[in-house]
């Protein structure tokens, strides 16, 4: 079984990819605009060059993605997609990214349970959490 977190975005669901990317070191698998599909006549009026499917390949995880309907998108609530960075300058360098023209949350600080946690809403108004913990004793 996979767990592969699906984010909904209002119209900018390329744009915060192309972010991903650069940011989290991932590869974009696949970017699928209504234009490119059978479905193409069946888009929303300006929705042509909106994102249908979208992947980003993460390591062994993939995120996936779409931009919501005309009208209908809700922004995205009651759940952090949780990055586990093992390197400490690595996990400020990700939450610095992903704070860039967002909110800050929690900062990255230390804690009991990790070297570094914070909290950050990025500017798609998506909510991440980065954990660094102490790797574990030989």
């Amino acid at each position: 079984m996979n767990l592969t977190f699906h984010i909904a975005f209002d119209g900018c669901c390329e744009e915060a990819f192309r972010v991903y990317e650069r940011c989290l070191g991932g590869k974009i698998v696949t970017v699928l605009k209504w234009s490119d599909t059978p479905m193409a006549a069946e888009a929303p009026p300006g929705y042509s060059d909106k994102i249908l499917h979208a992947t980003l390949a993460l390591g062994t995880s993939t995120l996936a993605g779409a931009d919501s309907m005309p009208g209908q998108h809700e922004a995205p609530q009651g759940f952090h997609v949780l990055l586990g960075i093992p390197d400490p300058a690595e996990a400020e360098r990700i939450f610095a990214a992903l704070a860039e023209d967002g909110s800050v949350t929690v900062p990255l600080q230390k804690t009991f349970w990790a070297i570094l946690f914070g909290t950050v809403t990025d500017r798609f108004g998506v909510s991440w959490e980065i954990n660094c913990e102490p790797s574990s004793p030989s």
